[in-house]
């Protein structure tokens, strides 16, 4: 495992009608729904990962705390960028932003645990012989 402080991710969409409020049920509206901004804000984490975790480790994300600020229409670019400021042994913390083509809409701390891929998938398929 080779993480510094200041590794950087990024991942980005289009706000389509199949990722607005109305369409997964946080909202009414046709605007870019909060649980597909934290997902984008995730996925920019795990993107400054790669490369980084040692054969077999995944992360999973443990908390978010973020604001969505602004809303975003239909047809608009989004990004988020994720920035690792903490390692304390295998817990990460992230600073998240997400952008569209008008400036920042949201921001926050997200946190991510590093883990053994087969043993947290282990763990969590025991869970259906219960």
């Amino acid at each position: 495992m080779s993480l510094t402080i200041g590794l950087t991710g990024r991942a980005e969409t289009t706000v389509v009608q199949e990722n607005t409020a109305a369409a997964v049920g946080s909202g009414l509206l046709p605007v870019f729904a909060t649980p597909m901004m934290v997902a984008l804000m995730e996925n920019a984490a795990v993107n400054a990962l790669i490369g980084h975790l040692d054969e077999g480790e995944g992360s999973v994300g443990t908390h978010m705390d973020i604001s969505h600020d602004s809303a975003t229409p239909i047809g608009l670019k989004v990004w988020a960028k994720a920035q690792l400021t903490a390692v304390d042994g295998r817990a990460l913390t992230f600073s998240v932003t997400a952008y569209d083509e008008a400036g920042p809409i949201g921001k926050g701390v997200h946190q991510r645990f590093i883990i053994q891929n087969e043993k947290f998938m282990g763990k969590a398929l025991k869970k259906k012989e219960g």
